[in-house]
């Protein structure tokens, strides 16, 4: 008895589907109605196992199996919608790359904290098998980028753009603190912001070809004030002019500098 159960061929993962093949091509043939809905569902409820199988095999990847596992009914139904019994391919064969491809679309779609293209996430999971595959065979250390793009057979810059994407299915919070911190130090802290001293360059920049174009004492008078610090009495003293003098000509500089800089941008 031991002998024969050994031999008894391996069964497979959905040996035990329904046969539903008469059903199908009964739903082909009736018209729209309640009695075509009812056997519809009929057919969902009897294939309803083997997505929940198929959603399984997603499990511990960060979402809910009950969420996979609706996932993966929403990607029968459709399979149902559009299985056709005369190409001549059993519904299974046609159901499980439907449903495979719906639970994966869901990662693709709603998964991910970034948003990361197309081809950098199919990059990701090459470059994780290879390296899954990889670390069983060199214990003791992890696989150098060479090896995982020699597995996944890519270039080095694409296996290293899917690692990268290894680390984009999640997003870290700006609030959490920084490892070793003990002050309660987040990323947020280590954020840069927008240096006020930009502004200054470029006005520096818009105004510079219209202080050269000034004539000379103008342009010396505005230097030793804004650049030479120094006060309107001493340039006055400077040059032999009244301080007054040199108020107006300051006031007149500047007005006529500000309107040929907004002109400029205008």
């Amino acid at each position: 008895m031991r002998s024969e159960a050994r031999q008894q061929p391996k069964r497979r993962p959905h040996d035990d589907a329904p046969d539903t093949a008469a059903a199908f091509r009964r739903l082909t043939e009736m018209p729209h109605g309640p009695e075509r809905d009812a056997l519809r569902q009929e057919l969902v409820k009897a294939w309803l196992p083997m997505a929940e199988r198929l959603a399984g095999r997603f499990r511990n990847r960060g979402e809910a199996l009950d969420d996979l596992r609706q996932v993966a009914a929403l990607g029968l139904v459709k399979a149902v919608d559009r299985y056709d019994p005369e190409r001549g391919s059993a519904f299974e064969s046609y159901a499980v790359p439907t449903v495979t491809g719906e639970i994966k679309r869901h990662f693709r779609d709603h998964m991910w904290s970034l948003h990361v293209p197309r081809r950098v996430q199919d990059l990701r999971n090459r470059v994780r098998f290879a390296r899954q595959e990889l670390t069983q065979t060199v214990p003791g250390r992890a696989p150098t980028l060479a090896e995982i793009a020699e597995k996944a057979q890519l270039s080095p810059e694409d296996a290293a753009a899917g690692l990268e994407a290894l680390e984009s299915f999640t997003a870290l919070s700006l609030d959490a603190e920084l490892p070793g911190s003990e002050d309660g130090y987040a990323l947020r802290d280590a954020l840069g912001a927008p240096d006020p001293a930009l502004d200054v360059v470029i006005d520096r920049e818009a105004v510079k070809p219209r202080i050269a174009a000034l004539p000379e004492r103008e342009r010396d008078i505005l230097y030793m004030r804004f650049f030479g610090d120094m006060t309107q009495s001493r340039i006055a003293e400077q040059l032999g002019i009244s301080q007054m003098h040199v108020s107006r000509l300051i006031s007149r500089c500047c007005d006529r500098l500000r309107d040929q800089v907004m002109q400029d941008a205008a």
